[in-house]
């Protein structure tokens, strides 16, 4: 009896932890679709949906060469209506606990932006705080090292790092 009982109690977990992974996968799938659709139909509701209001945009400016930072406001806000002629693509996201990053591809008939995405869980919800994007041509390709695991490169020392209260662990 008691094996039957354990035997249940685990199917059950791993039934929850299941439809807890599925509920995440859809969700930041949602909230990236939301900020997609927001942008190609002009649909600042779904804009704001998608981002945190804390949200920052982040690129690099050649002209000034210096990062320049947009409030997520102004953006919603200067959101062409009817939304922008573009073609979108979820290229991948990954996440853990609660959080999670997003590359996206916009393209538009001359040039594409990248954008990599990062989310968090904020009150159940997963929200966009951070798009880091670059404007590229149509020929450049994402690259990374997504899916590969490997052995971290030995340390000269063996001593363990303890973490301090201040240091944000």
């Amino acid at each position: 009896m008691k094996i039957k009982t354990t035997l249940l109690t685990c199917l059950a977990c791993l039934c929850f932890s299941t439809l807890a992974w599925s509920q995440d996968d859809d969700a930041i799938k949602n909230t990236v679709n939301a900020y997609l659709d927001g942008i190609t139909k002009g649909d600042t509701a779904s804009l704001g949906k998608a981002f945190h209001p804390t949200a920052i945009l982040r690129t690099f400016n050649a002209g000034t060469g210096k990062i320049q930072d947009f409030p997520v406001r102004n953006f919603i806000r200067n959101t062409p209506a009817g939304g922008a002629k573009a073609t979108t693509k979820l290229i991948s996201y990954s996440y853990a606990g609660i959080s999670a990053t997003a590359t996206v591809e916009l393209e538009f008939q001359d040039f594409k932006y990248i954008d990599l995405l990062s989310l968090l869980k904020v009150n159940d919800e997963w929200k966009i705080v951070c798009r880091v994007f670059s404007r590229v041509d149509h020929d450049v390709q994402v690259k990374g090292s997504a899916g590969i695991t490997g052995k971290a490169p030995a340390s000269a020392t063996k001593k363990a790092v303890k973490p301090k209260k201040d240091d944000g662990w």
